[in-house]
């Protein structure tokens, strides 16, 4: 670990003097890829210039302490020395966090996808409870939303919703949602109390604005055709609404929510390049994810990750056995505390994988 601070450290001090030459920084394009890459840096950079100092703070301690010349002197080197190990813990524990692997997507956007599963009208209702948490988790942040493709059915409830959140972070803090999303509860049309146990679907994909791989126009079939449900004078009179199937894949992608069919097929490219993207990656961590013990951030569509228990006032999380006794609140968008131990759970099994 040491070894790869020092080659940071080396590179870090060649970045602040390319960040500061005339002849870079006429280059723009050049010039602001060295500075996020000196950014990037900085965290570790700090941590690790601290850790030299308790070092170096720590053999001057001992060296006061094995020559024994002034007894007073020799006291407060031992009590330097006992705090200076304790610092020395602490900044290795943190250096070695800051080393982790950085997740590429973590600072993306995210198109947000809701599905019933399993329960019928039951199931689409929950799934429309579920996209209001999120929207409302989303307004907690301050983050952006934008409404895609809304299509739910007369009683209220999701027949498929997609929405892009927009935000620093988005990504980081939302990407432990996919997957089963299981409700227990008396639904409104059991007449006799019975809890009935019903399932939705929840996909969370990193926005791919740029990508990697091409989208071939032979690959691709676009149609257009008339929106569907409650809204402006645009429903049901123009064909604004874009339908794009890929070929070698199978997805279909939908918009409708914007009235100019241009946008429609701009947001909906957007969501078919984070889907395939989604696709193809997953392919590629599939062996990787199978072999992590917790699978926290596999995203697997048919994983159950939670369970929203109505008679108990209950929410737990199968993945890091976390359950929170306030589940209105919680669908109210106050997911924050579940998101943090899922994103800690994640840090730890990174970490131990460190340590094998």
């Amino acid at each position: 670990m040491f070894d790869k601070l020092e080659k940071m450290l080396a590179r870090f001090k060649e970045l602040e003097e390319l960040i500061g030459d005339s002849n870079v920084i006429a280059d723009q394009e050049r010039w602001q890829k060295l500075v996020k890459e000196h950014s990037g840096m900085e965290k570790s950079i700090s941590l690790y210039l601290q850790y030299k100092k308790i070092v170096s703070d720590i053999e001057e301690c001992e060296e006061i302490i094995s020559s024994g010349e002034d007894k007073e002197m020799t006291l407060l080197a031992k009590e330097e020395h006992s705090f200076a190990m304790k610092e020395k813990e602490r900044l290795t524990d943190e250096l070695k966090i800051a080393l982790l692997p950085v997740d590429p997507n973590d600072d993306k956007n995210v198109i947000v996808e809701v599905r019933p599963a399993a329960g019928g009208d039951e199931s689409a209702l929950f799934g429309a409870e579920l996209v209001r948490m999120y929207m409302r988790f989303a307004e907690r942040q301050r983050w952006k939303i934008k409404e895609l493709d809304m299509n739910y059915n007369e009683l209220g409830g999701v027949k498929e919703v997609t929405f892009m959140i927009s935000g620093i972070g988005a990504y980081s803090m939302l990407k432990f949602e996919s997957g089963v999303h299981r409700v227990q509860r008396v639904p409104a049309t059991e007449s006799q109390g019975r809890v009935h146990t019903s399932t939705c679907t929840v996909a969370v994909l990193p926005e791919q604005p740029e990508v990697n791989f091409e989208i071939l126009d032979k690959d691709i079939k676009i149609d257009t055709y008339r929106s569907s449900g409650a809204g402006g004078q645009h429903v049901n009179k123009t064909e604004s609404a874009i339908r794009i199937t890929h070929f070698p894949t199978g997805i279909v992608v939908t918009c409708q929510d914007e009235k100019s069919q241009i946008k429609n097929r701009e947001s909906a490219m957007k969501v078919l390049k984070s889907r395939l993207y989604d696709h193809y990656q997953s392919a590629i961590t599939k062996e990787y994810s199978a072999n992590r013990k917790l699978q926290v951030g596999s995203g697997d569509r048919s994983e159950r990750i939670r369970t929203y228990n109505f008679p108990q006032g209950r929410v737990t999380d199968h993945r890091i056995g976390l359950t929170i006794y306030a589940l209105e609140d919680f669908l109210d968008g106050n997911i924050y505390d579940m998101i943090t131990a899922l994103q800690l759970e994640n840090q730890n099994e990174m970490l131990a994988e460190m340590n094998d």
